[in-house]
């Protein structure tokens, strides 16, 4: 019997080699979430781009995903990428901050008014995505494959005390991401910033390093927030983008062929990653699965525009402060499609 098991290891193992060697072209896909396609919107990109890829490339093409951030910290496999060891990846804005600071461009407090201006704004193809990709790719060299918002607004969660006002961060220990611009979200608050890479949050949540975290609902979902943290404070604040970006030696390495595919499975699989966070937000999966273990307040409007009126001009003076003209630009053209979008409903 354990001849028979050792025999159909040693074939499949065998089919598989083959069929890696078959390919002419492997694409190496890293990003920091699971794996399951209904869990995270990085998940749900990464398999449709390796279906498609493979798909419709005849089996010249390989993807081979790497989820959970088994490929080291999101600045790590940025910087892998751009050196040519790694293909591909779907990155935090906290990750590509290291490699392009402008990014935190994005981190005007409350500028968007709803989810469905982001989704227009925050794209390659809008008039602000344009520029903002193509400074991107001048400055760091890689190829941006897709741009959208991170999973949807961000709310915070703590150990302490529901967040109704302003008041209520006074003090509190908020991770964030290695962004000075959150920082500066936290530390206008009256919060305390703590800035910790992806994989070291959960355990400072669960060992009090940081009393509370902000992120977008269905990444504190996935990521089992709720069993480190009390209180979900649906606050609304910010939304950042997820990046994704591809070696672009490796690209222009490729066929006319192979780089149409990989163009058109890039933009099919982030409209669908987009999808599934709002599917996840309005599903089991998100706010109700929290407020099973979390007390979930919302913040009103009018505590809102207390939040706003005290973050709005920390962040931009930040801007200003350390990305001079240009950073002011590209702010500048960020609410300008904005506010054209919200003409526009």
């Amino acid at each position: 019997m354990t001849f028979l098991k050792t025999a159909a290891i040693g074939l499949a193992t065998a089919c598989l080699a083959t069929t890696a060697f078959a390919a002419d072209v492997t694409i190496r896909l890293a990003h920091l979430n699971p794996e399951d396609p209904f869990q995270s919107h990085s998940g749900t990109m990464a398999a449709v781009f390796k279906s498609l890829v493979e798909s419709n490339s005849n089996g010249e093409i390989e993807v081979q995903l790497f989820p959970n951030g088994q490929l080291g910290k999101d600045n790590e496999v940025i910087e892998q990428v751009r050196g040519g060891l790694v293909e591909s990846t779907i990155s935090s804005a906290g990750g590509i901050a290291q490699h392009y600071p402008l990014v935190g461009v994005f981190d005007i407090p409350f500028a968007f008014p709803n989810i469905g201006v982001a989704s227009k704004v925050i794209t390659k193809d809008s008039a602000f995505g344009e520029k903002f990709v193509g400074d991107l790719e001048s400055k760091t060299g890689l190829k941006v494959l897709g741009l959208l918002d991170s999973g949807g607004f961000f709310a915070f969660t703590n150990s302490k005390q529901p967040i109704t006002s302003v008041a209520d961060m006074e003090g509190l220990r908020i991770r964030t991401m290695t962004l000075p611009t959150h920082e500066a979200i936290v530390s206008s608050l009256g919060g305390q910033p703590t800035p910790l890479p992806w994989a070291e949050v959960y355990t400072a949540l669960q060992t009090g390093v940081a009393d509370g975290q902000m992120n977008p609902v269905p990444i504190i979902a996935f990521a089992k927030f709720d069993e480190v943290q009390k209180y979900l404070s649906i606050t609304n604040h910010v939304i950042t983008p997820y990046i994704w970006t591809m070696n672009q030696e490796f690209f222009d390495g490729l066929t006319p062929e192979q780089q149409t595919l990989i163009n058109w499975a890039s933009d099919v699989a982030t409209e669908a990653g987009r999808g599934m966070s709002r599917v996840i937000e309005a599903s089991e999966n998100g706010l109700p699965k929290l407020a099973e273990k979390m007390e979930v307040n919302v913040v009103p409007p009018e505590e809102q525009a207390k939040f706003a009126e005290a973050a709005q001009p920390a962040v931009r003076a930040l801007i200003e402060e350390q990305y001079g003209e240009e950073g002011t630009s590209m702010l500048d053209t960020l609410l300008s499609s904005i506010e054209e979008e919200k003409a526009a409903y």
